[in-house]
């Protein structure tokens, strides 16, 4: 028979325990049914569960588990009920821990409250020994071990006193009912074998063979060796404090165990709310960015109409001043045929004619010259208007890509934090069907490396605009290769723009520093020897004076004060070499790092720093044009 809560009226935290007693009489009777077919155990108060085949142990948690929470009351008592049932009713279904406790009790034929020593003891008596060198020796503990291993004791320890073996030994079994099955098994063994604890009080002479039973309060409470060591090592407890003391611990286990269920769901549930508030807000934000980028593309087509319109106004200005010039010259035109006509007429009117003539040619001049600078004023503007209408175009095009790079890069970001999101959230949840989450986990997961491969894509394609920039240096670069191939002859380091040797040595200090340490007449030749030898070491890739520092929060390389070579050039010369060789080293690490080889360079010598293009080409100018007012 089923059970559910609608059944049963509710109760309150005060009637628990009457509740109680009554639903186990219940379930006592058989009324509900709490043993399946198979041997399983089912709950009859949790109808609505999917797993109904627990076992004995696994029943008892939930039971006790639901019973100590902070339910309803009626839920509690039910299965409080539930776990009194399954501790004394259905104990024989729980496994080989009570049977085993049943089966010793049985087979020991023990009262159910007799005493043992806990941990579990064995004593063994009568153990041989001999006389020694003034004392008493007897076998091992290692040596008993050995010959009791079939009772798995964990080890064996003779008792000594001030002659030496007292004849006794105990036997340390393990503290869990498995050790208690091993101590029963020995003391059976004894027994069996006529060798336990009965037949050592009785006989009278025990000859050399070893007895031993299993440790008990008469044992605890004897005097001697034996008691001492008894008292001293355990306590008394029988099976039954031992059983409820385990079901006390484990109650409390289960207790815990619900508790922090109980704190993790509603951490779970916490997330859940924070993850929705998250979400919300994410949404809301992208809803004002639709609306920005609605209200921007409005004033962008705004704009475009009101350029249009503004082109549109001037070609019509242009066409009725058109207009008007053809009118004027018509009538010109008109106003001449007149005057022709009026030739025959006297001297005065012809001189008239002819100063009005005159007078109209200019004008007439005047109106072709205004119409040809109106031509070009128009041309001029339509274009200034073609070029306004590409720069507008160009533009809007860069404004429109950047935008779907921004939008592409936000949604990919939005989406990339909404899986996170949702992979912690999936990380904190539990449940009967781990499987499924897990399955959801890797999809998400799967969906997430998606999501950031597209977004690697969109680095890429920066990374394309970081090459052309990178091609138009290469170009530039190429243009002053260009300029020092052909300018070698004109530029010299008198001027203040010249080339340069980029990581070539300074002869002229070596030549100082030689004819300080040497004499005059050796001095050139010494110069020449060092100069020469240190710009091999200038060559040698494997020489690698420079070290790594931070300045400003920037990793820089620079000499490498320490330096053997470098401390030894100081010592032999002086500091005027060794700044020399110093500056060339961070002039070919600069410049030529891999080669190692020097590089000629663009230099403004004046400023002491490298030329720029500008400087070049207008130092060149200056020398053509000084060159050509000198022919």
């Amino acid at each position: 028979m089923d059970y559910s809560s609608e059944e049963a009226p509710e109760i309150s935290y005060s009637n628990i325990d009457d509740y109680e007693t009554k639903l186990y009489q219940l379930l006592k009777s058989g009324k509900f049914k709490v043993k399946n077919e198979d041997n399983t155990f089912r709950c009859p108060f949790c109808v609505g569960r999917k797993k109904q085949d627990y076992r004995h142990n696994e029943l008892l948690q939930h039971a006790t588990g639901v019973g100590a929470s902070n339910r309803e009351a009626k839920v509690k008592a039910n299965h409080r009920a539930l776990a009194k049932l399954l501790k004394d009713d259905l104990a024989d279904a729980a496994g080989p821990l009570k049977q085993l406790i049943s089966i010793e009790q049985d087979s020991t034929s023990k009262p159910k409250q007799d005493q043992f020593v806990w941990p579990w003891m064995g004593i063994l008596v009568n153990v041989p020994t001999e006389w020694k060198n003034g004392k008493q020796v007897g076998e091992s503990g290692n040596r008993l071990k050995e010959q009791l291993s079939r009772f798995n004791p964990l080890k064996v320890i003779p008792l000594w006193n001030y002659r030496g073996h007292t004849g006794n030994a105990i036997v340390d079994f393990s503290k869990d009912w498995g050790g208690l099955k091993d101590a029963m098994s020995f003391e059976n063994y004894f027994d069996a074998n006529h060798f336990g604890k009965k037949d050592w009080c009785e006989t009278k002479d025990p000859g050399s063979d070893i007895y031993g039973w299993v440790a008990r309060a008469d044992d605890y409470n004897s005097k001697g060796p034996v008691g001492e060591h008894l008292r001293k090592n355990g306590d008394l407890k029988t099976v039954t404090d031992l059983s409820k003391e385990e079901s006390r611990k484990t109650d409390k286990l289960v207790a815990n165990l619900a508790n922090q269920i109980e704190v993790k769901n509603k951490h779970l549930q916490e997330l859940e709310c924070k993850y929705n508030e998250s979400n919300m807000s994410l949404d809301k934000m992208m809803e004002e960015r639709d609306q920005l980028l609605q209200f921007y593309n409005e004033e962008i087509r705004k704009m475009q109409c009101l350029a249009r319109e503004h082109s549109r106004r001037i070609f019509e200005e242009n066409a009725t001043l058109k207009a008007q010039l053809d009118a004027k010259q018509r009538e010109l035109d008109l106003r001449s045929d007149q005057l022709d006509k009026l030739v025959a007429q006297n001297d005065i009117e012809r001189m008239k004619l002819n100063d009005e003539k005159q007078k109209n040619a200019i004008k007439n001049s005047s109106l072709q010259m205004a119409s040809m600078e109106q031509k070009k004023a128009d041309e001029n503007v339509l274009r200034l208007i073609e070029e306004q209408k590409r720069e507008k175009e160009a533009a809007l095009k860069k404004i429109i890509q950047l935008e779907k790079q921004l939008d592409a890069k936000q949604k990919l970001e939005l989406e990339i934090q909404q899986l996170t999101g949702k992979l912690q959230v999936m990380r904190h949840m539990g449940g009967e069907d781990d499987s499924a989450v897990k399955q959801k986990m890797e999809e998400m997961s799967e969906e997430l490396k998606e999501k950031i491969e597209e977004m690697e894509s969109l680095e890429a394609l920066n990374q394309a605009l970081v090459v052309k920039e990178r091609m138009s240096n290469d170009e530039l670069q190429e243009a002053r290769t260009e300029l020092i191939r052909g300018l070698k002859e004109i530029l010299g380091k008198k001027s203040d723009i010249g080339i340069k040797r980029m990581g070539e040595l300074d002869d002229k200090a070596f030549q100082s520093a030689c004819k300080r340490k040497f004499a005059e007449d050796d001095a050139d030749i010494k110069a020449a020897v060092f100069c020469s030898e240190w710009q091999e070491y200038l060559k040698d890739p494997n020489w690698h004076p420079y070290k790594i520092v931070t300045i400003d929060g920037k990793t820089q390389e620079v000499i490498n004060e320490d330096d053997e070579k470098l401390l030894a050039l100081m010592e032999l010369l002086d500091e005027e070499a060794y700044e020399a060789v110093t500056t060339a080293l961070l002039e070919i690490n600069e410049y030529n790092p891999s080669g190692r080889y020097v590089i000629p360079e663009l230099w403004n010598y004046k400023e002491g720093r490298k030329a720029t293009l500008k400087e070049v080409v207008q130092f060149v100018l200056n020398k053509w044009k000084t060159h050509k007012r000198k022919r």
